[in-house]
């Protein structure tokens, strides 16, 4: 009896000292279910993606800018991620910061992310990897922006498979996000115009190609794929892949259609994520529209902010959109006490929308 206690003793210490050192089980991989409609651990459990695109902070500097300078400034925006109920964190990686030349990774970039893999893991933190970002056209060199068509695919699917081969080790990666609301031109553009969508300082959409040369824009966002998670897969052939798609990814969306369409890029995708805002008072419309997205895969709205709606409603929209699998918002840096704080409207509704995002989490 005495020994029976006595062991029981050791290990509540032994427990009690691993979390003070930060020591936890490793973590579980993520698959996709027997049925391939919704995501389980490798171990058996459901995950239901939920986090925050870590794509910049309240400066406007993107990850790269100073996740070299300022580690421990990344360290506590992960710990506070995981405080506000996270368990995905979708980073932006820039094509420029990782490529040197169209067939030449940058080898400290690769090292400064798989020292984020590590923290990802000590906090129980999975990533969503979005890839091939030219978020800051300054950044863009010249010899990427002049490629053709066939390089630039090729240095793409250099890219990846970098990006692969440094990753596939850490059971931290969700998954592979080919790259951020891509699009098919339906007539032929001008030289080096790849790039598309400006908010602000950033441009976050890019042309696959520069001229469609009579090939349907399903063929070839299918083609690109299929290059690009090829490249993947001969260093990481079992990680979910998908692609960021924005909203308009059908065929007959009234906003004119992005080229493509979700039923023909998601035969090669592992699940279908994509960027949805609703707007308040149109909620039944916007929720017709998000359910086309559920095409037999599972579903992750990857980007999602109270931009057209309040927060509450935005709240409401979640809990109501029954065919989704998993939610991505936005955390910028600071933390709702943080936001609160501030006398700036932005901040006052982000400080809500992050109180509110919380509340709606899936058991």
């Amino acid at each position: 009896m005495k020994r029976t206690l006595g062991i029981r003793i050791l290990l509540a210490i032994l427990s009690l000292c691993a979390r003070h050192l930060c020591i936890a089980q490793p973590m579980d991989r993520i698959t996709l279910s027997p049925d391939g409609t919704s995501f389980i651990t490798v171990s058996g459990k459901p995950f239901h993606p939920w986090g925050f695109n870590y794509d910049r902070d309240f400066k406007m500097r993107l990850l790269e800018d100073y996740w070299a300078a300022e580690w421990d400034t990344v360290v506590a925006d992960f710990g506070e991620m995981r405080s506000l109920g996270a368990n995905t964190v979708r980073i932006h990686l820039q094509f420029a910061r990782f490529m040197t030349a169209a067939d030449k990774p940058d080898e400290p970039a690769l090292a400064k992310l798989r020292k984020l893999l590590a923290l990802a893991e000590r906090e129980d933190l999975y990533l969503d990897i979005t890839g091939l970002a030219c978020y800051r056209r300054a950044d863009v060199p010249d010899w990427y922006a002049d490629l053709d068509e066939h390089a630039r695919w090729a240095a793409q699917a250099s890219f990846w498979s970098a990006i692969a081969a440094a990753c596939s080790q850490s059971p931290a990666v969700f998954c592979y996000d080919l790259v951020n609301e891509p699009a098919v031109p339906s007539k032929p553009l001008a030289a080096r115009h790849w790039l598309i969508g400006d908010l602000g300082p950033f441009t976050y959409c890019q042309f696959l190609t520069l001229d469609p040369a009579g090939r349907a824009g399903d063929d070839i966002a299918r083609a690109w794929a299929r290059q690009m998670i090829a490249a993947i897969r001969k260093h990481d052939p079992k990680r979910l892949v998908t692609l960021g798609m924005l909203p308009n990814t059908l065929r007959d969306s009234p906003k004119g259609s992005c080229g493509f369409d979700v039923d023909a890029i998601a035969k090669d995708l592992d699940f279908v994520a994509v960027h949805f805002y609703p707007e308040s008072g149109k909620f039944e419309r916007d929720l017709a529209w998000l359910k086309r997205f559920a095409v037999g895969k599972p579903l992750v709205v990857e980007e999602t902010f109270p931009l057209g709606c309040k927060p509450g409603e935005l709240g409401q929209f979640i809990d109501r959109a029954s065919a989704v699998n998993g939610w991505i918002s936005f955390y910028w840096g600071r933390s709702p006490v943080e936001l609160s704080a501030s006398k700036n409207v932005a901040d006052a509704i982000t400080a809500d929308w992050l109180d509110t995002f919380q509340k709606h989490r899936p058991p």
